[in-house]
């Protein structure tokens, strides 16, 4: 009987506090966003009109708001499909900060069907080669963009490149050419 009424109490908490009870979390996810009624410098990006900003979840805050939410609390950039913006010389349509708080840097999203086959560097050719996506380990967390001086390692090219497997000497001389390439683009 005492197990009924836990039971009971348990799932009546549950109800009222509305405790999610799939331990995979919840299905539908509701954080908070903002989207740019004008240009709008974010993370020392200049971003389009129509580009949502999406922030950590908040207690007293989802879905759509009025105004942009604090920086610092920014999870992604996602840009307009007809308006991507140039990153490193390449066309980006989205930059999600890292998931890992211990890891600072973000991945950036190309879009090489809108690249301008004129201008392919090194980098670009590289970047195109591998993957869409590239992880951007930076020392300031709070600038996403084009930063030389603010990138200190490309931490990922796509599923096929990682730093995490430090003993793969293949995937870390890749790394290390991809960065050094990097660091040759003229701004």
């Amino acid at each position: 009987m005492k197990i009924i009424c836990l039971l009971f109490v348990f799932s009546f908490i549950s109800c009222d506090f509305n405790i999610n009870m799939n331990p995979a979390g919840s299905p539908e996810v509701n954080n908070p966003f903002y989207v740019t009624t004008e240009p709008t410098l974010v993370k020392k990006i200049m971003v389009p009109t129509g580009t949502i900003l999406s922030y950590e979840k908040h207690f007293w805050k989802e879905g759509a708001q009025s105004k942009m939410m604090n920086e610092s609390n920014l999870e992604f950039i996602k840009l307009p499909e007809e308006r991507p913006i140039i990153w490193g010389g390449v066309p980006v349509y989205e930059i999600y900060k890292f998931f890992n708080p211990e890891m600072n840097g973000f991945t950036v999203y190309a879009d090489f069907s809108k690249l301008d086959t004129v201008n392919i560097n090194e980098f670009i050719g590289i970047w195109k080669n591998c993957s869409g996506d590239i992880g951007i380990d930076v020392k300031n967390i709070d600038d996403w963009s084009f930063n030389k001086e603010n990138i200190t390692d490309i931490s990922s090219c796509g599923n096929h490149y990682q730093r995490f497997f430090k003993d793969n000497v293949e995937q870390q001389k890749f790394l290390d050419n991809f960065y050094l390439a990097l660091q040759k683009v003229e701004k």
